[in-house]
């Protein structure tokens, strides 16, 4: 199972972030747990230049823009 985290402050962009990375996970038959982290010392952690960012098991693999659904599913996949 895949851990994703959305990083962000709840903004509109975030939630979209969140929707677009539970549909690839979906489409693509992946399993995953998704994690939304508010808090911006753990959002610093992880040296995000703006938001909204994405973590896929530990990785931060997108930040300040919110990827397609092809783009998550190739990281979910790796």
């Amino acid at each position: 199972m895949k851990t994703v985290k959305i990083l962000g402050s709840g903004c509109a962009n975030c939630r979209k972030l969140e929707a677009v990375a539970r549909e690839a996970a979906a489409g693509a038959g992946i399993e995953a747990e998704f994690v939304k982290v508010t808090d911006m010392q753990a959002i610093m952690a992880y040296d995000l230049l703006s938001t909204p960012g994405l973590v896929i098991d530990g990785k931060l693999v997108s930040s300040g823009r919110i990827p397609t659904q092809a783009e998550i599913r190739e990281w979910m996949a790796a």
